[in-house]
């Protein structure tokens, strides 16, 4: 990783340097994702089929997995795993238990009642990555949600292993939420099988979980579709920007930066400091960390596209994450709570010396779903309100009737809608 003193750079230069690696696509992506989504409408289970061999390597006929399959591969979990899956879920669900929606019953003039009331949202897929990782901590940050907010369907897929199955700490998750569907399949095709349906996956309602671009350029395309399904938010490839000084402890921020690298190839992860001195500490245990990593050639790539940057002030390192916003900002500086008033665009924020990213990411309680490619401008973290709808009710006595029809039926002629001022009117004359 180059270091960038960025001062040195013209405007145009410090922009480039913070664009996403992951939004340099290739013009065909768009079309690849096209082209899988239009194939399994058109043939459904055996377009999964077809691209599950393609993609993961293994030949299926039968995508549904039954629930005597799922208690079978959770009881193969390790009994450690299963406590630690069993304490990070207590934790997720505590924190998103105090998201509970309430009814909102407000008496907004004399006679007239409204409400504003919650629904789970009938049928919810659950899109969990796999591929190089198995990544149970993403079934229970979504499946915790789905449970507590009862949606009728929760549908999980995932892409099969080398065996064709789906892994057992997968599975435990699973049931520990009481997941009611499990697919096997991934990709772009198991978000085009959520949205459309097939033989074996009937449509859901709305797509969580994060997912690589093609995943996630499949999610942005089938919401467009009519009668298409809603999604959580643009949750693609990793992201952690860390804000740091010469308090810093440079072998922290070195593991820090690494445990979102090894995530992916188009995973990035920027160092922004006023301290060069730390800057070049932490290149150094870079180095001697990628030494002993199972996944160093996944988090070089990563590395390829990250940055290292001095800045002139910590104010400066603020300004330059408000720019960038980041999907994870981790804050180890001296006096971290200080910082946090001018750092308002991140999906997740860490604060200090000993809050590791990844306690976020699997057992802190937050939820590590969040917006990639600078979205956070515009979308916040999965919570447990992603999983309802809210819709509202009013009602009206006749004496709020009287007393509001005046405003409504002088509202509704300057619109020139007769109609609606006749709705009114004829209750009125009733009244008299």
């Amino acid at each position: 990783m180059n270091i960038i003193l960025w001062s040195t750079l013209s405007a145009a230069a410090q922009a480039q340097l913070l664009e996403r690696p992951s939004l340099k696509q290739s013009t065909t992506l768009e079309q690849e994702v096209t082209a899988i989504i239009q194939a399994v409408a058109q043939q459904g289970d055996q377009a999964i089929f077809d691209f599950t061999a393609r993609y993961d390597g293994v030949r299926l006929t039968e995508l549904t997995y039954t629930p005597a399959q799922i208690a079978a591969q959770a009881s193969k979990t390790p009994p450690a795993v299963q406590r630690a899956i069993d304490i990070a879920y207590a934790n997720i669900e505590r924190f998103h238990q105090a998201q509970q929606p309430a009814t909102i019953r407000v008496e907004t003039a004399p006679g007239v009642i409204c409400e504003q009331r919650y629904a789970p949202i009938p049928a919810v897929g659950l899109y969990v990555p796999g591929g190089s990782a198995v990544l149970p901590s993403t079934a229970l940050m979504l499946g915790a949600l789905a449970q507590r907010a009862n949606n009728p369907r929760r549908v999980l897929v995932s892409p099969p292993n080398a065996m064709g199955e789906l892994e057992p700490a997968l599975m435990y998750a699973a049931q520990r939420c009481e997941i009611t569907e499990v697919y096997r399949c991934g990709g772009a095709q198991a978000i085009a099988a959520l949205a459309l349906g097939t033989e074996s996956i009937r449509p859901v309602a709305k797509i969580f979980g994060p997912g690589n671009r093609y995943v996630t350029a499949a999610k942005r395309l089938v919401s467009l579709c009519p009668q298409g399904p809603a999604i959580d938010m643009p949750a693609g490839p990793s992201e952690l920007l860390i804000i740091a000084d010469e308090s810093a402890n440079a072998a922290y921020v070195a593991a820090d930066l690494l445990s979102q690298a090894e995530h992916g190839p188009d995973s990035q992860v920027l160092l922004l400091s006023p301290s060069q001195r730390l800057i070049d500490a932490v290149c150094v245990q870079l180095q001697q960390q990628l030494t002993t990593l199972p996944r160093a050639d996944i988090a070089r790539q990563a590395l390829a596209n990250s940055r290292l940057i001095v800045t002139e002030s910590l104010a400066q390192a603020c300004s330059i994450s408000q720019c960038y916003a980041p999907e994870h900002l981790s804050i180890q500086v001296i006096d971290p709570e200080s910082l946090l008033p001018q750092l308002t665009l991140a999906g997740s924020i860490f604060i200090g010396h000993t809050t590791p990213e990844a306690g976020g990411d699997y057992a802190t309680g937050t939820n590590h779903v969040l917006p990639t490619y600078g979205s956070v401008r515009s979308y916040s973290s999965l919570g447990l309100l992603d999983f309802y709808r809210r819709y509202t009710t009013q009602q009206m006595s006749p004496a709020g009737l009287q007393q509001l029809a005046s405003t409504i039926m002088t509202l509704a002629e300057t619109e020139q809608l007769t109609a609606h001022a006749r709705a009114l009117a004829i209750r009125l004359e009733d009244f008299q």
